[in-house]
């Protein structure tokens, strides 16, 4: 039939190789149509299974449905693709010849063009071959147009209803609806835990409040069977409530949403157990999956409300300065933590005027205003008034024109904050000019550094006269030395040891050598009135009460001494009288305090206040003049 083909003339081997190569694509191009009209329409058929599958997925079909039915469910689309897959075992790569075919039937030409350039000439005639060349000749010119044409599966005859387009339709609503639960809702398809696990599985759920609320445990399910949900809707929980779960005899599922998110378990689980720990920031749900038998819980957080704080009243002051704040707390769990914290008025400190700019400089203070704890009426005060008495007569802000506020922070850290209450902080009265003085010049510097020059030259004025102002030397040379050691500082420390030393001065001018033990009677004051506060041992209380009633001596004897140092004046009722007075009530009250009980000691500290602050009205009262 074919036999050996002679060579060609030279000017036609080029035009014969690219055509030879220009078939040889063809071909390929056609195999490969005809390919994909053979294996298509069995592969839209298994993409239009794993449509629907994955259509039934994100629609939470198998959220809902029972273990049993997930295997069933998840068994019948395995046999639907691979009926959709069945056709391909069929499936045969083309052949050459039916590309040829191809081919011919796509260049539109009769006389199969393409297969014609694949004959070989069987004789050697020479007519012959000259006859076989012209054809191929002719055929070569019209392999241009040889096309192997777009695949055609034809899928209106394997799918007439057009399914797989509503396929598509219902896999972009599902797969918008699943949201960020896309991959858990497939995933539940191959969950058969209930099929696979033993039917006495037994599941434990509570709900844990924070232990501030002091409320108990809420009990969710005590087994499958009593497994419990309020009929009346969504569980109300505290906000940061924990959920447990609990599982023995197998594992479990647990599935949760909006404001229920999964931690990391505090504690090992009991042996033989599964656990599963969820915070209940917000609203939301959680479902025990497997096994089954568990209801949809559902939970609403009741956020954790800040406390409330208010001034009961307008603060007062107390004896030498001290400041009484009475104030309203009301929290729905408790306070534990009250505050009171103040602050300058800007509009009523000092300001330095540059003298290049021309313009005020802002204040620059050498400490921070004063804040200390309040007193609570119990530990954790849900709802209370509150009474706090703190000495703030040394504190360098003492006079001042402030802004007080109160806070009050409950255990899970939320904060309330009071109204801002306008006021002038109390400070200790001094009778004397000098030191009247120097305590004014301590809080301007205090309060605002930039004025150290302002302060040396009223310092300096003071020693202009020693005779009229300092007249006693002792109080002169105090007054040159803190001059001397304003003059030197350049650091703010510096500058807050010359607050110090101006406060030591006038202390010393005002009471003289009576300081000291005014300072130890007070001290002993505050440590007994904090260990009554936080229920001191009796060891410590009969402690404390000895160190207040040596304290009590010391300063009476001192201050008994300095009524016998002073000059006698005229017209003034017998001094010795009223301290024999004074003396033999300080002795009961110290029996009294022996043999008092502890409730009874803070009622004695109180008195004794009130004595010590009789002795001081006397001495100001009969100063000589």
């Amino acid at each position: 039939m074919s036999g050996a083909t002679p060579d060609p003339p030279e000017p036609a081997r080029e035009p014969h190789t690219i055509a030879r190569l220009q078939l040889t694509q063809a071909l390929q191009r056609a195999k490969y149509a005809i390919a994909w009209e053979r294996a298509w329409p069995g592969l839209a058929r298994l993409l239009s299974v794993i449509g629907l599958f994955l259509v039934v997925s994100w629609a939470g079909l198998w959220l809902t449905l029972p273990f049993v039915a997930r295997a069933i469910g998840s068994g019948l689309f395995v046999l639907l693709g691979l009926g959709a897959l069945f056709p391909l075992i069929r499936f045969r790569w083309p052949t050459r010849e039916e590309a040829l075919r191809r081919l011919d039937r796509g260049t539109g030409i009769r006389h199969r063009p393409a297969t014609a350039l694949t004959d070989t000439l069987a004789t050697r005639d020479p007519v012959a071959l000259a006859l076989w060349q012209a054809q191929r000749e002719r055929t070569l010119a019209s392999l241009k147009r040889i096309r192997a044409g777009l695949p055609s599966p034809r899928l209106a005859i394997h799918d007439p209803w057009a399914l797989r387009a509503l396929v598509m339709v219902m896999m972009v609503a599902t797969y918008v609806a699943a949201g960020d639960e896309r991959a858990l809702r497939v995933a539940a398809a191959f969950d058969w835990n209930g099929v696979l696990a033993p039917a006495n599985v037994r599941v434990d759920a509570w709900v844990t409040p924070p232990n501030y609320t002091g409320k108990p445990p809420i009990i969710l399910s005590a087994a499958n069977k009593d497994a419990g949900t309020p009929d009346s809707g969504p569980l109300p929980v505290p906000a940061g409530s924990t959920l447990l779960v609990r599982s023995s005899g197998g594992t479990i599922d647990v599935v949760a949403g909006g404001g229920v998110t999964e931690i990391a378990p505090s504690a090992e689980a009991p042996k033989g157990t599964n656990e599963r720990h969820f915070k209940i920031a917000g609203d939301g749900t959680a479902h025990v999956r497997a096994p089954a038998g568990q209801p949809l819980w559902k939970f609403t957080a009741t956020p954790d409300r800040a406390p409330t704080i208010a001034l009961a009243k307008d603060p007062e002051r107390q004896a030498r300065g001290s400041l009484q704040m009475s104030y309203r707390l009301e929290d729905d769990y408790g306070v534990t933590e009250a505050r009171a914290q103040f602050a300058a008025r800007r509009g009523d400190t000092p300001k330095e005027t540059g003298k290049e700019t021309g313009k005020s400089a802002e204040p620059r203070p050498l400490f921070d205003p004063p804040q200390f704890a309040l007193v609570l009426p119990n530990a954790r005060t849900r709802n209370g008034v509150g009474q706090t008495v703190k000495d703030l007569s040394e504190d360098p802000y003492a006079g001042a024109d402030v802004t007080l506020t109160l806070t009050a922070k409950d255990e899970a850290g939320n904060e309330g904050h009071s109204a801002p209450f306008n006021m002038k902080l109390p400070e200790r009265l001094f009778t004397k000019p000098l030191a009247r003085a120097l305590i004014e010049q301590r809080r301007i510097l205090a309060l605002d550094a930039n004025q150290n020059a302002q302060v040396f030259t009223a310092l300096d004025a003071l020693m202009i006269a020693p005779e009229l102002f300092t007249p006693e030397a002792g109080q002169y040379l105090g007054l040159y030395s803190v001059a001397r050691q304003l003059e030197a500082a350049r650091t703010d420390d510096a500058l807050r040891e010359v607050v110090a030393s101006l406060w030591a001065l006038a202390v010393t001018i005002e009471d003289g050598n009576i300081t000291d033990v005014d300072k130890a009677l007070r001290a002993a004051q505050d440590a007994l009135k904090q260990a009554l506060e936080r229920g001191a041992s009796d060891e410590e209380i009969k402690k404390l009460t000895d160190n207040l009633r040596a304290a009590m001596d010391n300063f009476l004897r001192q201050l008994a001494q300095q009524q016998q140092d002073r000059a006698p004046i005229p017209n003034m009722p017998p001094v010795p009288e009223e301290v024999r007075v004074i003396l033999e009530q300080s002795k009961a009250l110290r029996e009294k305090t022996a043999h008092a009980t502890e409730d009874q000691l803070e009622d004695l500290a109180m008195q004794q206040e009130a004595l010590r602050q009789r002795l001081k009205n006397f001495r100001d009262t009969h100063k000589p003049r």
